[in-house]
């Protein structure tokens, strides 16, 4: 465990994590967000999962095996954790905003998915706003894109 948090956190710190190893860390925070979006309500469901599953095979291009492996490390990595902020760390330290901008983009269409935002989900909205260090302006910009496709 000790390992995989070194490797986690090797990329923030400076540390000798490889290439291959930092990109899988961004992908395990990213799939990090996705996961606590979709068990805010108390419940993760197996449609959350696939939700989840297919957004990792299409839209970033992970094959299923590895989708899987991902989704199962990141839930891990979130029950061992305190708070979003290291996962949010790694994504500020790597991504541009516009990327950000995309994982908000994704987390949105998760929110309207059953045509309704509950008051957990507002919540999360916001305070990955935060963490993430997005304008309100901006995040608002692609939630109304999202409600009107």
């Amino acid at each position: 465990m000790i390992d995989i948090l070194k490797r986690f956190f090797g990329k923030a710190d400076g540390g000798g994590a490889s290439p291959a190893d930092s990109e899988h860390d961004l992908h395990v925070a990213t799939c990090a967000l996705f996961v606590e979006l979709a068990r805010i309500d108390g419940e993760f469901s197996s449609a959350e999962t696939e939700t989840i599953l297919t957004i990792l095979k299409d839209r970033y291009g992970l094959s299923a095996a590895y989708a899987d492996v991902l989704l199962q490390e990141a839930d891990r990595e979130l029950a061992d954790s305190l708070d979003l902020w290291q996962f949010a760390r790694l994504i500020n330290d790597n991504y541009s905003n516009t990327e950000k901008m995309e994982i908000i983009e994704i987390l949105w269409r998760m929110v309207f998915v059953d045509g309704k935002m509950d008051a957990h989900e507002h919540y999360l909205m916001n305070k990955l706003r935060n963490l993430l260090r997005l304008s309100h302006e901006d995040v608002i910009a692609v939630k109304l894109k999202v409600k009107r496709s």
